[in-house]
């Protein structure tokens, strides 16, 4: 039984002009508000499929587009070097699909991944971008899925689905809220007592903090995605000063 759908639209991997399209989706949300739908479990196992792929700079661009996706905020393009366009002319078509064997728990969910003709960055971007154009009760929980599907390691399965499932909504730290200057420039490893890091100095110690957050580092899943989140925010917080 087909459960939900993405298609992505994208150029050759050899193509000079790298261009991203979201065709036909379809994302169902869950009719239990306290679980994830089958739409942000689709999107959370094609960035689980294609993430490790990404190398930790390229990681951090797309949960930077992330951040910026369930912040309303406007985004400027390419991101990744691919640029988000309607038009599908002259574009190849790789499609996902999330099905159900016999009911639709969690062991009995199965992924068709089609990405043999596109990059991981053209996955991970079509995931993101139609997680973002999902309704709005979906939406936000399919952003969150995707951030965590980045952080997975681990075979595209029942363990996957049940992580996904669980604490999707991270709260922020209450001293994020009381005091975000300074929980910024804890979480970014910086000095709270010195002057202001500049721009360049924030942009290095997020990248040093999220190399060290990534899974293939050796984190833990179950806190990487969170902690990437954290970090993200840190960020956006200091540049926005």
């Amino acid at each position: 039984m087909l459960l939900a759908e993405l298609e992505i639209f994208h150029s050759r991997p050899i193509a000079p002009t790298r261009r991203i399209a979201i065709g036909r989706t379809w994302l169902p949300g869950s009719e239990d508000s306290t679980s994830p739908g089958f739409g942000s479990l689709l999107v959370g196992g094609v960035c689980a499929q294609f993430g490790p792929g990404l190398s930790s700079d390229l990681l951090g661009e797309v949960v930077l587009l992330v951040h910026e996706l369930e912040q309303d905020q406007p985004v400027a393009q390419p991101r990744l070097r691919h640029r988000l366009q309607q038009d599908r002319v002259g574009l190849t078509r790789s499609r996902q699909r999330l099905y159900s064997s016999r009911s639709r728990s969690e062991d009995d969910l199965s992924c068709e991944f089609d990405g043999s003709r596109a990059t991981p960055s053209q996955m991970v971007l079509g995931a993101a971008y139609a997680a973002a154009m999902a309704a709005p009760p979906v939406r936000g929980e399919a952003l969150r899925a995707v951030r965590r599907g980045l952080a997975w390691r681990g075979e595209v399965g029942p363990a996957l689905f049940a992580y996904l499932a669980s604490g999707l909504s991270a709260p922020r730290p209450a001293r994020a809220v009381a005091d975000p200057i300074s929980w910024a420039l804890e979480t970014l490893g910086f000095d709270r007592e010195v002057e202001m890091p500049a721009e360049a100095a924030v942009r290095r110690g997020f990248r040093e903090a999220l190399r060290a957050a990534h899974p293939d580092l050796g984190a833990a899943e179950a806190e990487a995605a969170d902690r990437i989140a954290e970090l993200s925010e840190a960020r956006r917080i200091l540049l926005t000063l």
